[in-house]
């Protein structure tokens, strides 16, 4: 779904990004800044000169945007909360389906990983947002189990880029306090990967900060069916009995059991399109959901803020009435 570093044009219709990139938050109550994390989740394939010959000309073009806002040395206000948010009633758990970078390019007249490229960008943002706002866990949609059916050689270099990534990014992951947790059908994914994500994860287990799901290769219907036959397996060796299994049993046996918070209280999906996409379906049971219109490397903070306004309004009864 996303990528790494491409060449982008001046940037269209990115509402609140320019505000939100200038502002650097005070976050000494909270453990992680979330700063320069996002840069290691991969996207389509391109050669490698298109990837980082021109990724200076990203951060000069951002620079110079900025700088025509509030001028070079300004000094920046610094907002820690949007008014009109309820800080008790922040989502703990925000899972979000980034759509749309292709379009994106595409509109632009521009290589699809353009438009993967300005989608990391979005979900560095988010992340800090995220952090900044104090929402514990953000699950991420980054590489489908439908996406092995892209060419060889294509799915390669989204490998060997995830790879890449994770090893730059690791200080970063320790130093913000942020837990990284893969999940998805990892025996998929290049043996040196899988060491990768196991040593990452085992890293920052202990990290309090935000916790950054990444879901890779992953299928809500294979987490169902992985998760049965774990349970078939344990009645199988008699250590539970067929009346034992529950709802409880299921979700400790789901591939979000890796977090305290498996249920996502809110699901983005972005670009208009309205279905889930064979994600967290077992989890998506009771979560609300906002289609944004957005194409995701347009999301920015406007969006994000008007997708918790739209879920602060709501009640949620769970199956029940209202008293």
């Amino acid at each position: 779904m996303l990528s790494l570093q491409f060449s982008l044009p001046p940037f269209e219709n990115r509402r609140s990004r320019s505000k939100s990139k200038l502002a650097s938050p005070n976050l000494h109550d909270r453990s992680c800044s979330c700063r320069n994390v996002m840069h290691f989740l991969p996207s389509i394939s391109l050669p490698k000169s298109r990837i980082f010959a021109t990724a200076a000309d990203v951060v000069v073009e951002e620079k110079k945007r900025n700088e025509s806002v509030i001028g070079p040395g300004a000094p920046v206000k610094k907002e820690i909360f949007p008014a009109g948010l309820r800080r008790e009633s922040m989502p703990k758990h925000v899972a979000v389906v980034m759509d749309g970078n292709v379009r994106w390019a595409r509109k632009r007249g521009l290589p699809p990983g353009s438009g993967h490229e300005a989608g990391v960008r979005s979900l560095r943002e988010l992340i800090e947002l995220c952090c900044k706002w104090e929402i514990r866990v953000l699950t991420v949609f980054a590489f489908s189990s439908d996406n092995w059916f892209r060419p060889k050689v294509e799915v390669d270099f989204l490998m060997s880029l995830f790879e890449k990534g994770i090893k730059e990014e690791l200080e970063n992951f320790v130093r913000e306090n942020i837990r990284i947790s893969v999940i998805g059908d990892s025996s998929k994914l290049p043996k040196s990967l899988q060491k990768l994500i196991t040593d990452t994860e085992e890293i920052t287990k202990n990290n309090s900060g935000l916790q950054l799901i990444v879901a890779a290769s992953y299928s809500g219907q294979y987490d169902i069916v992985q998760a049965c036959q774990s349970i078939a397996h344990k009645v199988k060796d008699g250590v539970i009995q067929p009346e034992d299994i529950n709802k409880s049993l299921i979700e400790q046996e789901l591939e979000t059991n890796c977090t305290e918070f498996p249920y996502p209280d809110l699901l983005i999906r972005t670009s208009g399109e309205l279905r889930v996409s064979n994600f967290l379906l077992w989890q998506l049971a009771y979560t609300e959901l906002f289609f944004a219109r957005s194409l995701w490397p347009d999301f920015g903070e406007a969006d994000f803020v008007e997708a918790l306004h739209s879920y602060q309004q709501r009640q949620r009864h769970y199956g029940g009435r209202d008293p």
